[in-house]
């Protein structure tokens, strides 16, 4: 057990520093204060030192030097076991310092202001709280380091049951959480400054460092995980807030781990349109998606393309929900999450009848931003590029004898954009700008048709097909021939590439090849 004598507070959020400094006062702790904390506390009749008048050097340089002193140091990393130590302190007039309360400047609050300069954003980097935190940290056998004022009752509460003093195992929880928070807080500066300094991000040239930091803010727990007996909870970037990370939920019971995962799936392929689309997901996988210039066909077709998927799915749409559109999703039957980039009045009213539905919006629908996809294995991190891709038409190829109308052209491009946020083997039917038949996920490529065509239904006939990958057999082929399917797109660099395009030719399918291929694991 540690007994505590002397304490010294700084802290940037004040929430509950009062009532924690006045038990400590009753406890008989001196306090050491700094600025604006220690105004704070005087206010509030609790007895405070000013760690100037106890360093006898001023606060200078606007403050950013106060707490840089070998009498603060000195008195957190003295081993009280170490005679040599302690004849330092002796020798140097230097008290010992049992407690430091800090919580540091607001950083990442900093840089969510809108318009913020680098000069604000730099003044509110700490230097003295993280130098204390990291002192008594260190040195926790013998300090006791509060870091998370959701800390200050329960050490409280011990301090008062055992006179004063902290047990070991306390002491030792603190100083590991200090080690956490500076690392997430330096963690938010070096992405910052990364991405704001001009030259940052040729500091580090290579995408793939050798050593890879990562940090991230919970934003809330969720519903449950994949699986109602898994936990969950939402994280976001240290940085600004972007992506879902923006998005207000209007309406509806918490979000879940799958929630999420399928609003991302569908917001990533919603952002692929100009023009007003619509795309449901289901699984993480598109049921339909569509675009036009009247939202609310578009609406329609991504809907009709397989009704029966898009039951309790999540809908994606790049533009306003107004009352027209409100009506015609409140007909549609059950809905998880309806995402949007604004809803309006009229149509929250309408849609707040919706039992269970959650109303998402989300303003940012078209920025893009450049990161990197993680994927967690058993015993380490996958990293790669985000698949941020997009298609150039000029650097198609057409192959097959027949070429593509301009009509069918651009039906395969839609198609394509649909393919690339569908799982492997991905193979897209769809007419016009809506698609028809989608077959995701399966481990032959030829049983991606077989649902595709099986979702089509009586629609194949004068579709055209987009493939996430070459065709490795003809088998496919075959089957798109028998459906009457027009044309297809897909990367080539089969072996078979030869045949393949034999037998669309002989079917006189047009055949397109992209030189680019969208696995998506």
């Amino acid at each position: 057990m540690i007994k505590i004598k002397r304490a010294l507070i700084s802290v940037s959020d004040k929430t509950g520093i009062v009532d924690f400094a006045l038990g400590l006062h009753n406890l008989g702790v001196e306090i050491l204060s700094t600025g604006g904390t220690a105004k704070t506390l005087r206010e509030a009749k609790i007895p405070v030192i000013e760690v100037s008048d106890y360093t006898g050097f001023p606060e200078m340089l606007d403050g950013r030097v106060k707490t840089l002193h070998p009498k603060i140091h000195g008195g957190l990393l003295a081993l009280r076991d170490n005679p040599e130590h302690m004849q330092s302190l002796k020798k140097h007039n230097i008290g010992l310092i049992d407690m430091v309360v800090v919580n540091l400047y607001p950083f990442q609050e900093t840089i969510q202001k809108p318009g913020v300069s680098i000069e604000e954003v730099i003044e509110n980097i700490d230097i003295g709280g993280p130098s204390m935190l990291r002192s008594a940290a260190k040195n926790h056998r013998s300090v006791a380091v509060i870091c998370n004022q959701s800390r200050y009752s329960e050490v409280l509460s011990e301090l008062q049951k055992n006179n004063g003093a902290l047990s070991g195992k306390t002491l030792e929880e603190l100083g590991i959480e200090v080690f956490k928070e500076t690392a997430h807080y330096d963690a938010a500066i070096h992405r910052y400054l990364k991405e704001h300094i001009p030259g940052g991000k040729e500091l580090e040239p290579e995408a793939f460092l050798h050593c890879l930091g990562l940090s991230f803010v919970k934003l809330q727990d969720l519903r449950y995980g994949e699986n109602p007996h898994q936990k969950a909870a939402f994280y976001s970037d240290t940085g600004e807030r972007h992506g879902l990370t923006q998005m207000k939920q209007l309406r509806g019971k918490e979000l879940s781990f799958n929630n999420i995962l399928d609003l991302n799936a569908a917001v990533n392929l919603v952002k692929e349109f100009d023009l007003p689309a619509a795309v449901f997901i289901k699984h993480n996988n598109p049921c339909g998606a569509a675009e036009n210039k009247d939202m609310l066909k578009s609406y329609r077709n991504a809907r009709a393309c397989d009704k029966l998927s898009a039951f309790g799915g999540v809908v994606a749409l790049n533009r306003e929900v107004d009352l027209s559109l409100a009506k015609l999703i409140e007909k549609s039957g059950f809905l998880e999450c309806i995402i949007s980039p604004r809803f309006g009045l009229e149509a929250l009213s309408v849609l707040k009848e919706k039992k269970n539905v959650r109303l998402l919006e989300l303003p940012s629908l078209s920025e893009n931003r450049e990161q990197l996809d993680f994927k967690r294995v058993w015993g380490g991190l996958l990293v790669q590029d985000e698949d941020t891709l997009i298609l150039d038409e000029k650097n198609l190829r057409v192959v097959s004898k027949r070429k593509a109308t301009p009509k069918e052209m651009e039906s395969l491009v839609f198609a394509w954009k649909i393919a690339k946020h569908t799982r492997s083997n991905a193979i897209v039917l769809a007419k016009g700008t809506k698609t028809v038949g989608i077959g995701a996920g399966q481990m032959s490529r030829v049983d991606s048709v077989f649902i595709a065509v099986k979702k089509a239904d009586r629609l194949t006939a004068g579709s055209v097909l987009a493939s996430d990958a070459f065709f490795p057999k003809e088998d496919a082929i075959q089957l798109a021939a028998k459906y009457e399917i027009q044309a297809i797109i897909q990367p080539g660099g089969s072996l078979a590439d030869s045949e393949i395009i034999k037998l669309a030719d002989k079917h006189n399918i047009a055949m397109v090849f992209t030189g680019l291929r969208h696995f998506k694991h």
